[in-house]
């Protein structure tokens, strides 16, 4: 339904779910908004009760916002993901709502990568069963399977932001670097693309993924792709939990094709710290389990906060959809002598006209005026002159295909 919001920054009501870090709250109420937190993640039922009312919701990994959730928002602008991945949030269902969706992409990439690194070492070290066997008092002091990550092959399935941070860094420590992607990536240094995910498995002594979590991309790993792996090699995914079938890897792992592996996230993760956990990797040798975090560091997290608090501050205050997943990015300055209108509508021909119309009947001077579209959904901002009725701006809402606008003064 098409909708109007234009506010004082007081009266917004902003909700963040699951920790988020401080720095964010700090920078949002800082800006003049009003910010509710709350540590946990929420199910459906309970999301859609809290946020009536709530015009901006921030959420980590672990709270999914569907389209049943924005349908019954019913003043709900944005929506920020202080993590990289949106594969929780109906991006389709809040492009027909208006609602823009931000994250932030590239804030925790060294983190992912730093323990990616680590947990190669321990895996290559065998220092998880060297560990667990002190604790019950065996002193086990053996070469035999330790290996240094020096001269062996690491295949990185996925060479976005965190597989080509981590190509670099592997290189610098010695490894051959492969990698696999369905898109056209350029390998940085001295890594090698391969054309198939098959020879990539064939050649790596380390196969590592970092793959997003597109649906297209559930159970991309399973028992064919362990087979095709080297004998034993050594198995990481710090990607998302839907991408391998961990009945396979547990096979795997059990028959001892694969020497070892560490997974940081699973098909089904605990909402809270509280909440058990299970899994049928538990308990298998060389196993490293950790929960869900590769991005948890406190660097990683306070910058997270300030660069989806930001993303956030630059479209509310000025309209900016910069790194929005959803809706067309445009670029924009703070308004200056002038109100700025911003019109979301459905993609479809005739609006601007019908839009362009509509201002002229009101009698607004057009200053400036921007329009960007993507295959779903249309963004036109217009800076207007100061001097005008705002009951004008009624007519807006009668625009075919108007899915939300709003006035910046």
């Amino acid at each position: 339904m098409a909708g109007r919001w234009s506010f004082p920054r007081s009266r917004m009501k902003m909700l963040l779910l699951e920790n988020i870090h401080p720095a964010a709250v700090e920078r949002l109420e800082e800006a003049g908004y009003s910010v509710e937190t709350q540590k946990g993640a929420l199910d459906e039922d309970d999301l859609i009760a809290a946020i009536k009312g709530v015009h901006v919701l921030g959420i980590r990994s672990k709270t999914t916002v569907s389209r049943r959730v924005l349908e019954e928002a019913d003043r709900l602008m944005a929506v920020a993901a202080f993590c990289i991945g949106t594969n929780q949030i109906d991006l389709e269902a809040a492009s027909d709502h208006g609602v823009a969706v931000f994250n932030a992409p590239y804030s925790n990439t060294r983190s992912v990568v730093e323990l990616a690194i680590g947990l190669m070492i321990v895996l290559m070290r065998d220092v998880p069963d060297k560990s667990a066997a002190m604790h019950v008092g065996q002193w086990n002091k053996s070469a035999t399977g330790s290996k240094e990550l020096r001269g062996k092959t690491l295949g990185i399935v996925g060479y976005g932001a965190i597989g080509s941070q981590l190509s670099v860094l592997a290189e610098n420590l010695g490894m051959r670097v492969l990698f696999y992607d369905l898109s056209e990536r350029l390998a940085l240094g001295n890594a090698r693309r391969m054309r198939s995910l098959d020879a990539l498995l064939a050649e790596s002594d380390v196969v590592t993924l970092h793959v997003d979590g597109r649906r297209e991309n559930a159970d991309i790993f399973g028992a064919a792709q362990f087979s095709r792996m080297k004998e034993g090699a050594l198995f990481l995914n710090l990607s998302r939990g839907h991408v391998v079938d961990v009945g396979a890897l547990s096979q795997a792992l059990g028959s001892g094709r694969i020497a070892g592996a560490a997974v940081d996230v699973f098909p089904e993760e605990p909402r809270t710290n509280s909440d058990p956990f299970e899994s049928p990797l538990q308990g298998l040798k060389n196993m490293i389990l950790t929960p869900h975090i590769g991005g948890s560091t406190e660097e990683a997290q306070e910058a997270i906060a300030e660069f989806a608090a930001e993303r956030l501050l630059g479209y509310l205050n000025r309209g900016d959809t910069t790194f929005s997943v959803n809706l067309p990015n445009v670029q924009l300055a703070e308004v200056s002598g002038a109100h700025r209108i911003l019109h979301i509508h459905r993609n479809q021909p005739g609006v601007l006209a019908e839009l362009n119309r509509a201002l002229a009947a009101a009698g607004l001077n057009i200053l400036g005026q921007h329009l960007k579209t993507d295959e779903r959904t249309g963004y036109v901002i217009t800076d207007v002159d100061r001097d005008y009725d705002p009951e004008a701006l009624r007519a807006l809402k009668t625009v075919p295909g108007t899915l939300k606008f709003r006035t910046l003064h």
